[in-house]
């Protein structure tokens, strides 16, 4: 990663870069998260390095955490602690938005590596696995297809 975008497009999760861990002395990084309505924003996973704090702007935020299945609305606080297996969505029929403390910072550069790996020609699977792993971070891939089920989502 050569540059420092501004946004990048996940499909129907996007990222907004606000503070990169350079401008904060590593201590944090802040990005903002649009989402689609009826999203999924990532199959079931874990950092080992990150704790993650959300707070919602706009529309309603659904999340598990480990076994717990936890919604927030506009206002409200969602942490997200290195280690326990997470995921997030957009749990409405409107965009939702959310704004994601990462601590400490050096996460964001994930979601630009992320970005520019989706948009190569010569994208496979397995790359995604490589690049969670540089970042320490876990997936568990075959809960989209429970997760998308359950509560009525798609992942874009």
């Amino acid at each position: 990663m050569t540059t420092t975008p501004t946004s990048v497009d996940l499909g129907a999760l996007g990222v907004r870069f606000l503070a990169w861990a350079a401008e904060t002395g590593g201590g944090f990084s802040v990005v903002e998260h649009p989402m689609a309505p009826r999203a999924l924003a990532a199959p079931l996973h874990r950092h080992s390095r990150e704790d993650e704090y959300s707070y919602v702007l706009e529309g309603r935020m659904g999340a598990l955490l480990g076994e717990e299945t936890v919604y927030a609305e506009p206002g409200d606080f969602v942490c997200k602690p290195r280690d326990q297996w997470h995921t997030f969505w957009n749990a409405g029929d409107k965009p939702c938005r959310i704004l994601e403390i990462i601590a400490p910072g050096g996460f964001e550069r994930y979601f630009a590596e992320l970005a520019e790996l989706l948009a190569s020609p010569g994208f496979a699977p397995p790359q995604l696995i490589e690049l969670g792993a540089r970042y320490g971070v876990e997936y568990r891939p075959e809960s989209i297809e429970r997760l998308c089920a359950e509560h009525g989502l798609t992942l874009g």
